[in-house]
């Protein structure tokens, strides 16, 4: 078998915020997620840094906290002090562009919800068509700007009808 020895699938992913008190707050009180624990500050005078984290030796992480977004990969939040210049928060169309999706079991009552908590909506959810046919989304923005999917397809997605392997679906029972 080809790929990754023992995989089983991704465990966290990790993005740096400007912010680490309203990154706890959006991700909290307006996503949902449980903050499970937080380390730091970290500061070095050697290469750790550089070696591990491929940041400037002299960068400075303020504080990383880990949170729990119900199922799925939790998130690893870092809030660091740059040595060198920091880098714009990318769009999707820059390198190392991103956005992270929700899954929802109701889009259209967790897209009221995001809108009355002053969430910005970008443009009017869509309804995919052709392999995703079954899907609807819209993208929408963390205060600080980052990338975020609203997704629902609670009937599952076109593509999966003849595929051989079937993906997890949330409605589906655990096997």
């Amino acid at each position: 078998m080809a790929g990754l020895p023992g995989l089983r699938g991704t465990e966290h992913i990790g993005f740096t915020v400007p912010d680490l008190e309203q990154a706890t707050r959006f991700f909290v009180d307006v996503i949902g997620c449980e903050l499970v624990y937080a380390l730091g500050p970290f500061v070095r005078e050697d290469d750790w840094m550089l070696e591990h984290l491929n940041v400037h030796p002299r960068t400075v992480m303020r504080e990383l906290r880990f949170f729990r977004c119900k199922t799925g990969p939790n998130f690893e939040v870092f809030q660091y002090e740059p040595f060198d210049v920091a880098a714009p928060q990318p769009k999707n169309s820059d390198i190392g562009g991103h956005h992270l999706a929700f899954y929802v079991d109701d889009f259209d009552a967790a897209l009221d919800y995001l809108k009355a908590n002053d969430v910005q909506i970008l443009s009017e959810p869509t309804f995919s068509k052709n392999a995703s046919e079954g899907q609807r989304w819209v993208y929408f923005l963390s205060p600080w700007g980052m990338q975020f999917e609203l997704v629902s397809f609670p009937n599952g997605k076109a593509y999966e009808k003849d595929a051989t392997v079937k993906l997890w679906h949330p409605s589906q029972p655990e096997k």
